[in-house]
């Protein structure tokens, strides 16, 4: 059973088929994102990565925003109206393969855990990601970036790309740091994994219980995704 995992990101479409083991079958392919990133541009960008990977038997897609039964309900850091737009069922009709779509942070989250207890992600990108865990099954579209953090900005607006770029790494590391001692007491989460692009931007050291994960997860998530029958 080969997978197509697509992650759909702020900045970049990427695309990569694998095994059962999650073991890539070809090499990542990357796509920018389109400037005017409204469904249709993107999904013109999702049928040209798709024309360029080897055959495979479903697709699964992490998309950066809400998702609901392979729906889309928003989308912050997409331009364009992504409400109810069928983003599992249009990808599924244009390859004839089944396809499942979950928030991104879901999907890297899927690509990290152990599946014991209680476990969360942090995603570093575009925007901040969030997704909670418990032994193996996901509580999905976990928006805490959205969520008020301090001086009346939410997490998303603190470290978020555009924060980090205005406040340099240094600065915006020690604000990252502060983001942790918040969530942690909040979740008590027995691993906090944090990923996404930005993570090798940090220039700080994580406290004990929280590790890094490599930006792949979010394309080997892909494959757990199919295992929890919850979604």
């Amino acid at each position: 059973m080969l997978t197509l995992s697509i992650d759909i990101g702020g900045s970049g479409i990427k695309g990569m088929v694998l095994d059962t083991d999650a073991k890539p079958v070809n090499e990542r392919l990357r796509i920018e994102t389109p400037k005017d990133a409204d469904p249709e541009a993107v999904f013109t960008v999702i049928g040209e990565l798709i024309a360029e990977q080897p055959p495979f038997d479903r697709v699964s897609v992490g998309f950066p925003g809400i998702v609901e039964s392979g729906v889309t309900r928003s989308a912050p850091n997409l331009d364009g109206d992504w409400t109810n737009i069928p983003l599992a069922a249009r990808i599924s009709d244009s390859t004839g393969k089944p396809c499942r779509a979950i928030n991104d942070a879901d999907m890297q989250g899927y690509g990290a855990i152990e599946g014991a207890g209680v476990e969360m992600v942090l995603t570093l990108g575009t925007g901040m990601g969030a997704a909670i865990f418990t032994n193996g099954h996901l509580c999905p579209n976990l928006e805490l970036g959205h969520h008020p953090f301090e001086k009346g900005l939410t997490y998303e607006e603190r470290v978020g790309d555009a924060a980090r770029r205005d406040a340099g790494n240094k600065k915006w590391s020690r604000r990252v740091l502060r983001v942790i001692d918040q969530v942690l007491p909040v979740w008590n989460p027995r691993v906090l994994y944090i990923g996404g692009g930005n993570t090798k931007k940090l220039t700080v050291d994580l406290p004990a219980g929280v590790r890094r994960v490599d930006n792949i997860a979010g394309i080997l998530g892909g494959v757990r995704l199919w295992d929890d029958e919850e979604h």
